[in-house]
């Protein structure tokens, strides 16, 4: 895990820089020592002053006051504190005490920040991201909608706060029985601001930051989460925003983006499924909903022949009118669309699958022409076309490629071979949650190898989406985690030594379809060797390797672990 990098932190310190930092009175912790009734007489009134808003400050009351059971055995995902709604323009203070088994790093508090919907089983909720207290997190589905998760942005001084070689360790120990206090500032900026402070009861004082866009104007949502943990919840309390309000930008310019290349006689569809997307004159950019959008021109639809639409957006990034910026794109309208032929297979034609599910279809690389009635041909873009999954039969399948046309539907079939596995793990379509899908437990003796092969299909977005290796002891207390792209954590991590061959400009793009070899190796002196070796589609190859991890080797087994992908097992 890294440390605040000086490079990074200059350009956050750079970021910061256009915002005008209000002051603020914390709220102080206090402690006593005293009998039981004294105690149970201050929290009465500290129950009556969070019913209350004084000033500035709104106190908000605790339902939950335990978070997890208090035995730590509370699984992920399993036990949430009260939802916390953030306003914009509003900062978030949760004070809680934490808890955990000390085993892992995440074996403490996390942080959700999801849209307003909040609620986790009603529909539209939406996460953000969610943030470990261990300097990791991940984004949810509001990613999709351009609030964007990055890694990079989270900052801590743990390694900074700790005299031992082994620093995780000792942020292990800190953490148990810390005083948290979590800050989330719901900037009407369009972002948010984390800062999660934890006063070891050694003394120690530990620092992490996390910032990301999230909606400017619409309420957010913070909850914690227990994973192995629990927390005491002290006081929770909304303050105005340290982030001052930042002046008005008026729109500079106007891109649209997966407009239509052609559309047939016949509709008036010229939009699509484009999108426009504007950038203001402070650099930032949304996409902007086609009701505010202004067609300055519209096509003549009923000829044949290239035509042009203009685009216009005449508000400011708050929403009131401006100047108007404008843009154009063109399309043309054809004959309709007769017959459709496959001109370049797709990379992929050769498909591994488990169970009786239908598999989705591997479009990379795939080029179909079109025949128009007129008899002329032109190539379509696969955006254009619609595809049906491949039945989960072994042998050769087919593959329905669909154009939908105004006048009718044409289709052809892209023959692919269907190989029966063994088992699958993850979802068909690479929605895989990360730590949700596990194989089986696989038992390492000491001085032999366990290889497991698989075919593995992602989304090609990140490098870890892909598998990862769990070394842990058959009662699945952990020594460490490797992923596939050259990173992992633990105890045992630690120790290891990396080597790899991997392009990393190209690593996460070449996943899907890749052949995956993975071998653990029980030294048989306390330490273990985990080997990937990879094969793409493409046919190039690639290795993994983690050697000298540290385990006990009378004890030793291993589990595979994804996100966002999932794999099949051929051995």
């Amino acid at each position: 895990m890294k440390t605040t990098k000086l490079i990074r932190g200059a350009l956050f310190v750079a970021v910061l820089a256009i915002f005008a930092l209000f002051g603020c009175e914390k709220l102080e912790p206090y402690s006593i020592d005293a009998p039981s009734d004294l105690q149970s007489k201050i929290d009465s009134i500290a129950a009556e002053k969070a019913k209350q808003s004084t000033g500035d400050t709104t106190y908000i009351d605790i339902a939950t006051a335990f978070v997890g059971a208090d035995d730590n055995s509370s699984g992920w995902w399993t036990a949430f504190s009260d939802y916390f709604t953030v306003p914009a323009n509003k900062l978030l203070t949760i004070r809680f005490v934490n808890h955990g088994t000390g085993v892992n790093n995440w074996n403490n508090w996390n942080l959700a920040v999801v849209n307003e919907v909040a609620d986790r089983d009603a529909d539209g909720y939406a996460e953000y991201f969610v943030l470990r207290s261990d300097a990791y997190g991940w984004g949810g589905t509001m990613v999709d909608e351009g609030y964007a998760f990055d890694l990079t942005m989270v900052s801590h001084n743990y390694a900074e706060a700790s005299d031992e070689e082994d620093f995780w360790a000792d942020w292990r120990a800190t953490m148990q029985g810390a005083m948290v206090t979590l800050e989330v500032d719901h900037s009407v900026s369009g972002n948010v601001f984390v800062t999660a402070t934890a006063v070891g009861t050694n003394g120690k004082e530990l620092v992490m930051t996390y910032q990301q866009p999230v909606s400017a104007t619409k309420d957010i949502v913070a909850f914690l989460v227990a994973d192995a943990s629990h927390f005491e919840m002290k006081e929770a309390y909304l303050i105005p925003s340290k982030v001052a309000v930042l002046e008005d930008v008026e729109a500079s310019s106007i891109e649209v983006s997966n407009a239509p290349e052609f559309v047939e006689q016949g509709s008036d569809d010229f939009w699509g499924d484009a999108v426009a997307t504007v950038t203001f004159a402070d650099g930032s950019s949304t996409e902007v909903d086609t009701a505010d959008i202004t067609f300055a021109v519209i096509p003549e639809m009923s000829t044949l022949g290239k035509k042009t639409v203009l685009v216009a957006y005449s508000k400011t990034k708050q929403g009131k009118f401006g100047p108007a910026v404008s843009t154009f794109y063109t399309f043309e309208v054809t004959n309709p669309v007769v017959s459709l032929e496959i001109t370049t297979m797709p990379e992929h034609t050769e498909y591994y699958f488990f169970g009786e599910e239908p598999v989705p279809f591997n479009t990379k690389g795939l080029v179909v022409t079109a025949t128009y009635s007129d008899a002329t041909t032109a190539i379509l873009a696969n955006a254009n076309l619609e595809f049906a999954k491949i039945p989960a039969v072994a042998g050769t399948q087919n593959a329905v490629i669909s154009y939908v046309g105004t006048i009718s539907t044409v289709t052809v079939n892209c023959p692919v071979t269907m190989i029966e596995g063994i088992a699958k793990i993850g979802l068909y379509d690479l929605s895989t949650p990360w730590w949700s899908a596990f194989s089986e437990n696989y038992t390492v003796a000491s001085g032999q190898s366990k290889t497991i092969t698989m075919h593995c299909y992602s989304d090609n977005v990140n490098g870890w989406h892909s598998p990862a290796t769990i070394l842990r002891k058959a009662d699945l207390v952990e020594y460490a985690v490797v992923r596939m792209d050259n990173f992992g954590w633990g105890d045992g991590y630690a120790s290891a030594t990396l080597t790899n061959d991997w392009n990393f400009d190209v690593l996460a793009s070449n996943i899907n379809g890749s052949k995956i070899v993975i071998t653990v190796t029980n030294n048989g002196d306390n330490t273990a060797d985990v080997l990937y070796n990879v094969t793409h589609v493409n046919g190039e190859t690639h290795f993994q390797k983690y050697e000298g991890l540290t385990v006990d080797s009378s004890d030793l087994t291993y589990a595979i672990v994804l996100e966002k992908s999932y794999v099949v097992l051929v051995e």
